[in-house]
């Protein structure tokens, strides 16, 4: 079979596709509690669970989804957050790095 320049264009632009869904579709991750930047950010994916004794700075109604690094919309269940490039956040999280929107 003789491949064509044409082949070559469309096999080639099929393949950035997939490259461009792949990337999109990891960008979605969900970060892990166990995920070493995580647990050195003591980050908890509900909030009501942080532990109060290790981390004094946690005041009730501190959520990912009104911190400052937040990038999903108020109210969001989920949305990508500065600290975990490529990864969202529950927006009922919590972190140490939390810093109230101003």
């Amino acid at each position: 079979m003789k491949n064509s320049r044409r082949q070559f264009m469309i096999l080639s632009a099929a393949g950035a596709c997939t490259l461009a869904l792949n990337g999109k579709v990891q960008a979605q991750a969900m970060v892990a509690e166990t995920d070493p930047q995580a647990a050195a950010l003591g980050y908890k994916a509900d909030a009501t669970k942080v532990d109060k004794a290790k981390y004094a700075k946690y005041a009730a109604g501190q959520e990912c989804d009104n911190c400052a690094l937040f990038q999903g919309k108020a109210g969001a269940a989920a949305g990508g957050c500065s600290l975990f490039a490529g990864k969202q956040v529950a927006g009922k999280g919590w972190c140490s790095a939390y810093a109230k929107k101003a």
